[in-house]
C-alpha cells in the first residue's frame, strides 16, 4: 500500500531540473569567458566522441581569453576542429599543445540569438519540473483509489504538489530573468 506523494523524492527531482538548467545557462555565451563555456564540445578522440573535459584542461587566464591544454599533443587537431565545428563563434588559435580562445565581442544580433536558446533551456527546465509534478499527481490519485489515503488528504497532497512545482517554476523564471540581463548588458 501507498502512503501517497514522496515530498522529498519530488524536492530531489525538482531541484535536478535546476540544477540542470542552471549547468544549460552556464554553457551560454555572455560578455565573459567561462571554463563552461566549452562543455557542449565534443572532441573525436581514439575512435570515439569524448567530452572537451576528457581530453584537455580549460582555463580563463584573461576575462576575454580562454586556454585549452590538450594533454596528448596527438589531439590538438582534433580539439581545434571540434572547437570551431560547435557553432559556438570561436576561432582557436593553435600554439603547441595549447590552444588560446579570444572571445569576441557580442553583437546586438547574437546577444539576442544566445537569449533565444536561454529561453528554450528554461521551456526544457519547465517541461521536467511539470513531469515531476504529473508524476506526484499521480501517486496521490493512485493513493486515493487504493484506498492508502482519504480523499482530502488526496487534495491536500495535490496542492502542496502543485505548490512545490510553482515555486520551481518561479525559480526558473527567476534564473531565466538574471541570465537575460548579463547576456543583454553591453
Amino acid at each position: 500500500m501507498s502512503e501517497g506523494v514522496d515530498f522529498k523524492d519530488m524536492q530531489r527531482r525538482m531541484d535536478g531540473a535546476i540544477s540542470a538548467f542552471k549547468h544549460d545557462l552556464a554553457s551560454l555565451r555572455t560578455g565573459r569567458a567561462s571554463s563552461n563555456l566549452l562543455d557542449p564540445v565534443v572532441v573525436q578522440a581514439y575512435g570515439s566522441p569524448m567530452p572537451i573535459n576528457q581530453v584537455a584542461t580549460v582555463t580563463v587566464p584573461e576575462s576575454r581569453m580562454l586556454a585549452v591544454s590538450v594533454w596528448d599533443k596527438q589531439l590538438v587537431g582534433a580539439v581545434d576542429r571540434a572547437i570551431r565545428e560547435s557553432n559556438l563563434g570561436l576561432n582557436p588559435i593553435v600554439d603547441g599543445s595549447n590552444l588560446r580562445i579570444p572571445l569576441p565581442e557580442l553583437n546586438e544580433e547574437r546577444r539576442r540569438d544566445l537569449v533565444k536558446i536561454a529561453h528554450q533551456y528554461t521551456e526544457q527546465a519547465k517541461v521536467a519540473a511539470r513531469h515531476v509534478r504529473r508524476d506526484g499527481m499521480e501517486i496521490a490519485k493512485k493513493a486515493e483509489k487504493d484506498g492508502a489515503i482519504s480523499q482530502d488528504e488526496s487534495k491536500v497532497q495535490s496542492e502542496r504538489v502543485q505548490k512545490l512545482t510553482d515555486e520551481t517554476i518561479k525559480q526558473i523564471d527567476g534564473l531565466l530573468a538574471d541570465k537575460e540581463a548579463e547576456i543583454m548588458q553591453v
